[in-house]
């Protein structure tokens, strides 16, 4: 597998700050330790860093040549949280905190590809490094936009990369359009009339109404949109009384709407409105619907997803790179950065059959290290491809 040789030999530099990191998690905005290991890093290198955008997030700059051509690659850097269930000697060391989803992995092969592109400058332009905060529903890629991320470090395009334990180790696909859904948050507020379990009809029991705000709901998908249109309602939580005996005053639902188009969007928030407010009322209760936009979809650029997969064919071969399949119903606040420069978005396999298939957001999740070198490499040769000397 043609990764570069340089970056092959630090590789177990790198894997020793992945490690380090995934012991060491933090939550979004307040990455403050993994901020300092990356900037550290990288002023050794003799890279230029900028840090104090959105908080925790940083930037280094790395110029070589005199073409005005640029290029950036975000990497974020939080972790969730959650409970690590794995007994390695680089598991978590912070109860509540994990790196479930390899951001700490994203994080050490951009530090990968901007320790060899600084040895190497094999490239006439400038490489903007970007490192993000609170990824996981922090928004951090919106605040790093909102406070002129790309007013103060132009990029022609900009990339990102995600590990995927669902493809096979040393593959990757990228491919044009919708990859990953809009993500909106739903709170479901029903106000009934509490009293004693014995005597119901006496009550207004929210547990009957939002039950049936449940089974409702699902309807919008089935029966208010075209089949072709992607949708998924998900009820996630619902929280009610704090007595076996008791029928409480009110009921509260928590979830998650996901859609690609906007017009679905704004469909699905009509209608979902409409059912808990009817539905409440032929129960003689009242509730309201709390609907709020998350990350947009996240939308690849046609021309930059190519770009991106002829570099992945030249690290991982052709036979290994996926330009086509199905969008995936997760999300990534990355999409506020591909909603202002052109880009795209990669994912990189590190499944092996075994435990590095595990899902992210599963507590016995972890980062393929044999991942790294193809990730930096893919970097790297982004960089090269797209700003030759």
């Amino acid at each position: 597998m043609p990764i570069f040789n340089r970056i092959a030999d630090f590789h177990a530099d790198l894997t020793a700050t992945r490690r380090d990191i995934h012991a060491h998690p933090e939550l979004g905005f307040q990455e403050q330790r993994t901020s300092d290991i990356v900037a550290q890093q990288l002023e050794s290198w003799g890279i230029e860093v900028h840090r104090g955008i959105a908080g925790t997030g940083l930037v280094g700059v790395l110029r070589n040549g005199s073409s005005g051509r640029s290029i950036g690659f975000r990497a974020d850097m939080d972790c969730l949280p959650m409970t690590e269930t794995n007994d390695f000697g680089h598991r978590s060391s912070t109860p509540g905190k994990m790196h479930a989803c390899g951001h700490d992995g994203h994080t050490t092969m951009l530090l990968g590809a901007a320790r060899y592109l600084a040895e190497t400058k094999n490239f006439d332009g400038t490489v903007h490094f970007i490192f993000q905060p609170a990824e996981e529903g922090g928004g951090g890629g919106r605040v790093m936009v909102e406070e002129g991320l790309f007013d103060r470090f132009p990029c022609d395009a900009v990339y990102a990369m995600h590990n995927s334990p669902e493809l096979p180790l040393g593959e990757a696909r990228v491919m044009p359009g919708p990859v990953l859904a809009a993500a909106d948050r739903i709170t479901i507020t029903i106000h009934g009339k509490g009293g004693h379990a014995s005597r119901p009809y006496q009550c207004i029991d929210p547990v009957l109404v939002g039950s049936q705000i449940v089974v409702a709901a699902q309807s919008i998908v089935s029966r208010s949109m075209d089949a072709l249109d992607a949708a998924v309602i998900s009820i996630c939580m619902f929280n009610a009384g704090e007595a076996s005996n008791v029928i409480p005053e009110t009921a509260e639902l928590r979830g998650t709407v996901r859609t690609f188009k906007p017009a679905i969007q704004d469909k699905v928030e009509e209608r979902l409105g409409q059912i808990v407010r009817a539905t409440a009322e032929a129960y003689g209760a009242t509730a309201e619907l709390s609907y709020q936009r998350g990350y947009p979809p996240t939308v690849n650029h046609a021309a930059q997803a190519e770009r991106a997969a002829v570099a992945a064919d030249a690290v991982l071969g052709s036979n290994k790179v996926h330009r086509t399949g199905s969008p995936r119903m997760g999300a990534e606040d990355f999409s506020y950065m591909l909603l202002a420069r052109p880009g795209a978005f990669i994912n990189i396999g590190q499944g092996d059959g075994g435990r590095h298939s595990v899902s992210v957001h599963n507590p016995r999740y972890d980062f393929n290290d044999d991942v790294i070198p193809m990730g930096s490499s893919l970097f790297a040769k982004l960089a090269e491809q797209e700003m030759p000397r």
